[in-house]
């Protein structure tokens, strides 16, 4: 499985954003210069996080973008499926079809269930995440994803 660059990235400006002290919060070109991307692309990014009210922005000259809830409030699973959407979904099998119009599995496929058993697996791990729990250091931050993770 691969993670795409938009949700790695969307990822990291959200973070940025999150950890932004200032009032009227971080803009567009300070956001690019903190993650060494584009301005085009962190703008890119900014209105995927603020059409799913991620994030807000704010007025003016000097404005910036802001968390539109609390950090504790935003679950990772809902930011990384609105970056780059989830993994397996009802529509799969038919994008993955071959050269027919139908799956030759699409009656009885174990690949299928794989997936599926993958996807909600990640689900429910990714749903336990808030962005406040990656707010900390790697250190700190692994160990409450340790906790999550059910050994």
């Amino acid at each position: 499985m691969k993670i795409s660059s938009q949700e790695e990235y969307g990822l990291r400006v959200l973070l940025r954003i999150a950890s932004c002290k200032d009032a009227e919060g971080i803009s567009i070109p300070q956001l690019s210069e903190a993650e060494g991307l584009s301005s085009h692309y962190v703008a890119k990014l900014t209105r995927s996080l603020r059409l799913a009210d991620i994030i807000k922005s704010t007025p003016g000259s000097k404005g910036g973008y802001l968390l539109a809830r609390s950090a504790s409030d935003i679950i990772i699973r809902d930011v990384l499926a609105e970056l780059g959407g989830v993994m397996f979904d009802k529509g799969f099998c038919g994008r993955h079809n071959g050269i027919a119009n139908l799956c030759t599995n699409s009656v009885n496929c174990s690949v299928r269930s794989l997936w599926r058993v993958v996807q909600v697996t990640v689900d429910r791990l990714l749903s336990k995440i808030t962005l406040e729990d990656l707010l900390s250091s790697e250190k700190d931050s692994l160990h409450v994803l340790n906790s999550l993770v059910e050994v």
